[in-house]
Formats: C-alpha cells, sequence, structure tokens
C-alpha cells in the first residue's frame, strides 16, 4: 500500500506540473504563432482561410480530423498546387486559427460555413474541392446541394459515403479524456516525440511549419472538435441518400494502407477493404475515377506531385 500510494502521489505531481506547464510555457508558444491568412466573421465566430497563388481555377483544401493546423499540414501541397492554380485552406470552427461555435457539427452546418467563409473573403464559386478524410462526406454534400458551386471533387483518401454505422456509445462516452490529457500537457509532451521531422523536412515541409504543427497538436482538443468527432457517423447518416451530380468530375486518391487494411467496421460488414472502396466509387457515379498511391490515410504527405499531376489531368487535360 505505501508503494501504491507513492506511486500515485508521483503521477500526480507529473500531471500538476505537466498542467502548470501546459497553461504556461506550451501556451506562450502557442500565441507566438499568428494567422498566416485572414480571420472571417461567420455566424457566431471567426473562421481562418489561407490562400496563395492567382490561377484562373480555384482549389478549396479541406482537412480531415483531428489535424491541428491545416494551414501548415497542407504547406507542401498548397505551394505544389498554387504553381497553377489559386489555393485556398479553410480551417474549420475549433480547428486551427479558428474559434470554436455552438453551431451544431452536422453537414449542412458545415457546407454552408464553407461557402460563407468563401464567399466573405472574395472566392467566387465554382471551385474545385479538395477534402481529406472526413471532409470528403462534407463535399459530397456540397455537391449534391450546390452543384453549380462546385467543378470538380479531388478526394483525398476520403471517409466512404456508401455505408453507415452508428458510432457505439461508449466510444462517445470516453472521448472527453482527450481533453484531460491535453490540460495535462500529455499532448505536448508527446507530439515532438511521433513527429519524423528529417522525414517531413524531405517532403517538402518548413522547420516553422514543423513546429507550429507540433506546438498545435498540444491545443486541437476542445468541445467543438470533440463534438465533430462524435458526429462522424452522422455526417455519412445525413449526406448517403443525396445522388452526388453526374456532371461534377470525381477523382478519389486512396493509399495503400487503406486499400490493403481491414477493420473490424470492414468485418461488421463482411467485405473487404476492396469491396468497400469500391462501393463507395459505386456511390458516387459510374463517372467516378480513382487511383492508389503508397502511403498512410495521411496520403498528401508524401505525394504531392503526383496529386498536382492527378489535378492537372482532371482539370486542364480532360
Amino acid at each position: 500500500m505505501i508503494i501504491f500510494g507513492i506511486i500515485v502521489a508521483v503521477i500526480a505531481v507529473l500531471m500538476l506540473i505537466g498542467g502548470i506547464l501546459h497553461t504556461t510555457y506550451f501556451k506562450g508558444k502557442l500565441k507566438q504563432i499568428k494567422p498566416y491568412g485572414q480571420l472571417v466573421e461567420v455566424e457566431d465566430g471567426q473562421m481562418h482561410i489561407y490562400s496563395m497563388g492567382s490561377g484562373e481555377k480555384t482549389i478549396v483544401l479541406l482537412p480531415g480530423m483531428g489535424v491541428g493546423l491545416p494551414s501548415a499540414d497542407f504547406g507542401p501541397l498548397m505551394r505544389k498546387l498554387s504553381e497553377t492554380y489559386k489555393v485556398v485552406i479553410v480551417e474549420y470552427f475549433g480547428v486551427g486559427f479558428s474559434s470554436q461555435t455552438s453551431r451544431p457539427r452536422t453537414s449542412e452546418n458545415y457546407v454552408e460555413e464553407i461557402r460563407a467563409v468563401l464567399n466573405q473573403a472574395g472566392f467566387k464559386a465554382p471551385y474545385v474541392l479538395m477534402p481529406h478524410s472526413i471532409s470528403s462526406v462534407f463535399s459530397e454534400y456540397y455537391a449534391a446541394k450546390y452543384p453549380n458551386e462546385v467543378e470538380a471533387i479531388i478526394s483525398l483518401d476520403g471517409t466512404t459515403t456508401a455505408f453507415y454505422d452508428e458510432m457505439p456509445a461508449i466510444v462517445k462516452s470516453i472521448l472527453p479524456i482527450a481533453k484531460f490529457q491535453q490540460a495535462t500537457g500529455t499532448i505536448s509532451f508527446l507530439a515532438p516525440l511521433t513527429v519524423n521531422k528529417k522525414k517531413l523536412l524531405a517532403n517538402g515541409y518548413t522547420e516553422k511549419e514543423i513546429n507550429a504543427m507540433i506546438t498545435f497538436a498540444g491545443f486541437s482538443i476542445n468541445n467543438t472538435v470533440l463534438e465533430q468527432i462524435a458526429s462522424s457517423s452522422d455526417f455519412i447518416k445525413q449526406t448517403i441518400d443525396l445522388p452526388f451530380p453526374n456532371h461534377v468530375p470525381y477523382f478519389k486518391v486512396i493509399s495503400k494502407q487503406t486499400y490493403e487494411t481491414s477493420n473490424s467496421q470492414l468485418k461488421k460488414f463482411k467485405m473487404t477493404p476492396q469491396e468497400y472502396q469500391h462501393k463507395h466509387l459505386e456511390r458516387v457515379g459510374k463517372h467516378a475515377k480513382y487511383e492508389i498511391l503508397d502511403g498512410t490515410h495521411f496520403i498528401y504527405l508524401n505525394n504531392v506531385d503526383r496529386i498536382a499531376e492527378i489535378t492537372d489531368d482532371l482539370l486542364l487535360n480532360a
């Protein structure tokens, strides 16, 4: 019992120290990082939008779930695409430099917020949407509701909208634990250890971007983000029955890891990862195209040049 008490006391002291560092040292580093673009008033908060390039076509990069600072995370891809296109990164409420919101996290609200921030910042439709992960669901919703505002969608390992499965209540109930971990400084301490800085530099990231992403990782959990995570299944449910417009070109870049790796959800539907992906393409329509690239779910980290080539082929050489 004495040993157990000592262990508990040590853990409590470490958590206290971590919490103090989180609110002082790490918070100070966060405040030193200034918005890359502009903050735009939308509904009950501000959304951060960052642009680069001056091409005729406008590509809108939309982040996946859990990305702390999209305006840095998309850095190399943005720079490459901006050589030919006007590129805009939208940071959702609760993400990056954007504020939180009290508005419910629904596919409809995400789409309306994307439309509002782009319009108010002076970017006119139609847009080429380039979403990663869950943002592909919002992009399909956008195209279904406003087909004349979407020139094309280039999905980066996007979440499928062919199947809907309710998120288990127990998973939702434990999500707030992440806020506790963040408050004790745990994430801020671990973030530098999980980053391969040398590899990121080789993939085109700058020192400034890498350091900013590490810092933001320790402050990426808030109520708005937790609601987004908890509502991820609902986003699909809200989109699954909306027919995708046949005249909107759709290209899905699929990571080899996603294409070949099974998971519990696939086992529930009794299908292979390949079948899972092709069912999604069937839902979009016969005009949907795809390509499998080596890499993880964050497929844009090491495939910037190929994604740019795919974009040119779809938009300029069709």
